[in-house]
């Protein structure tokens, strides 16, 4: 069997992410055949015996959790906080899996989240070469002009990244202010609200309504449902295509 990189086979055991499999390479607390592993290291997963603080890591399972919760605001997409902050994970009840954030939503965003345990489909997700289109609801203060429009559609440089287009159209304006429909190919660190501040508006709510075909679907806020064996088909069948390209 091809041999695969150790923090592949960790998160796709599904007790990790790649990155946390990664820092704890790092720490010296994985082992292959009893030695302490390095970064870099690849494993037949056939063959070797990998354990992480002296417990083996089993083989990767067949069946996977695929989840998709609508984020409330003051949750962090993350599956523990040092600081005690409130994390999606704590409203999975009756989920035993230990699943994982698909890319996030920041502290006071909410909207469609997907969590999975299935590592290899949610490196494919978050990685920058994949564009599955997000749709945003982003209510912002005031009225906005055409000027910002052109600002907000611009090929803006944020964080000293040139981002890819952004379409971007008014849903509704009242007194209350305007609610724009943002769709975005990719997801940078708080892209959205850094690219309204840059066009002058201050973001009120931010909502994430669909990825891809994938819609929320009166799915209310703070609640999750498991996904359909089509839409899982479906995220994969994506991911595969971007790959042939």
């Amino acid at each position: 069997m091809e041999k695969i990189r150790l923090q592949k086979f960790i998160a796709d055991s599904g007790l990790m992410s790649r990155r946390a499999a990664e820092e704890e390479i790092k720490n010296g607390n994985i082992s292959v055949n009893g030695h302490v592993a390095t970064p870099g290291t690849k494993i037949d997963p056939k063959q070797d015996t990998v354990s992480f603080r002296g417990k083996k890591i089993q083989v990767r399972r067949k069946e996977y959790t695929y989840i998709m919760m609508n984020k409330p605001r003051g949750y962090l997409s993350s599956t523990s906080d040092d600081r005690g902050r409130k994390c999606v994970t704590d409203l999975l009840d009756g989920v035993s899996e230990r699943v994982y954030p698909v890319g996030r939503l920041d502290l006071i965003s909410e909207g469609m989240l997907l969590l999975t345990d299935d590592g290899e489909l949610k490196n494919k997700l978050t990685h920058p070469s994949h564009s599955l289109p997000k749709i945003y609801r982003v209510k912002v203060g005031g009225q906005v002009s055409e000027d910002q429009i052109d600002i907000l559609t611009s090929p803006l440089v944020i964080d000293g990244y040139e981002i890819k287009p952004v379409e971007v159209r008014i849903n509704s304006t009242d007194d209350s202010g305007t609610v724009l429909k943002m769709t975005l190919l990719e997801g940078r660190n708080r892209q959205i609200r850094k690219m309204c501040e840059e066009a002058g508006l201050t973001v009120r709510r931010l909502s994430r309504v669909s990825i891809g075909s994938l819609k929320l679907d009166g799915l209310a806020v703070g609640k999750w449902r498991y996904l359909t064996d089509e839409e899982v088909e479906y995220l994969k069948k994506a991911t595969r295509k971007k790959n042939n390209v």
